[in-house]
């Protein structure tokens, strides 16, 4: 087991890369742990959980919401959980999340840690502290930015991963080297997903490379009042295509990054717009959709990223520089609309 240990604002965050499931016991020797996940993981690894207490939420975006939280919280009180209780996330993105969102406010924070079980939940979701919940159709309208204990990384947990799963996390790979990291935009090129998950070597090699990538952009803004806006990168229009239509956040925010290189066209100049949107297509995602725009620009009106009347939006000014731009709502809406 290869630990790494990354310096917060309030805590630090150990990253046990290469390691096992059964690792977890020695990460929280002495504790009390409550096991967090939902039944897809729980059906795949039923094995694992024998012996510890869990909780099993329904699996899905639609349940990323506060009356979840709820039912999790009133278990913690059945289950007699206190304040040097640890609970574990284990799954995607929207584990991660209820589970960093509930120990954030159960008895005022407790202790949590995460055993991410999806590429997208390993390189993205479970990295940089935000927990939060869904309300209606404003995808992390509430929530906490509070880092998690550790993180352990079992490659064999995404033995039981959908297909479709793979091109959803790969999407947030994508981001990543679009905006921070040209040299893994052209390794990204020269393979596909099948070679990485033939190949344990590379795929622990291309996960831990952009958990790293990820944490360093935190760890300088981890309260995202500069560089952390450019992770957002596809998120934006993409957020809002994800509430209303029925799509992965993968598909969603691929769609939305092929929409913000367009956007960089004519704002920044980009040039590789075309090279982009086949990147997306060689890992199994969209680029384009038909959608109603006046429908989904209501959603996006109400970005967390919106000041005022204008939006802080993540272009390109090449492959693996991202950058900041503030356009007014109703700039970005023609544009949009011209796209």
């Amino acid at each position: 087991m290869k630990k790494t240990t990354y310096r917060f604002s309030k805590t630090a965050v150990d990253y046990h890369f290469d390691a096992g499931f059964r690792d977890l016991k020695e990460i929280a020797a002495g504790r009390r742990t409550i096991l967090v996940t939902d039944e897809h993981v729980w059906e795949s690894h039923k094995r694992l959980f024998k012996g510890h207490d869990i909780i099993v939420l329904k699996p899905g975006e639609e349940y990323k919401v506060q009356h979840t939280v709820d039912a999790v919280i009133e278990q913690l009180i059945t289950m007699e959980a206190d304040r040097k209780t640890l609970l574990v996330g284990v799954g995607g993105g929207v584990v991660t999340d209820i589970t960093g969102y509930a120990a954030s406010v159960y008895m005022r924070g407790v202790a949590f840690g995460f055993v991410p079980t999806s590429i997208l939940a390993m390189v993205d979701a479970s990295i940089g502290g935000k927990n939060g919940i869904d309300v209606g159709p404003y995808k992390n309208m509430v929530g906490v930015i509070r880092q998690p204990s550790f993180l352990l990384y079992d490659m064999t947990l995404l033995k039981s991963l959908p297909d479709a799963e793979w091109s959803n996390g790969f999407a947030e790979v994508i981001k990543h080297a679009c905006i921070r990291d040209r040299e893994a935009f052209g390794l990204l090129e020269g393979e596909n997903i099948h070679s990485f998950r033939k190949n344990k070597i590379k795929l622990a090699a291309i996960v831990e490379r952009n958990a790293r990538l990820k944490s360093a952009v935190v760890r300088k803004d981890e309260f995202e009042s500069g560089d952390r806006k450019l992770l957002n990168f596809g998120h934006t229009l993409g957020h809002a295509l994800e509430t209303q239509y029925e799509l992965s956040h993968g598909q969603a925010i691929s769609i939305g990054m092929a929409y913000a290189c367009r956007l960089s066209e004519y704002l920044e100049g980009f040039r590789d717009t075309e090279r982009v949107v086949s990147l997306l297509g060689k890992y199994g995602l969209p680029s384009d959709a038909v959608f109603n725009k006046k429908k989904v620009f209501g959603i996006l009106r109400m970005d967390k990223k919106r000041i005022h009347d204008g939006i802080s939006y993540v272009l390109l000014s090449r492959i693996g520089k991202g950058v900041l731009r503030s356009i007014a709502l109703d700039e970005l809406e023609s544009l949009l609309y011209g796209l």
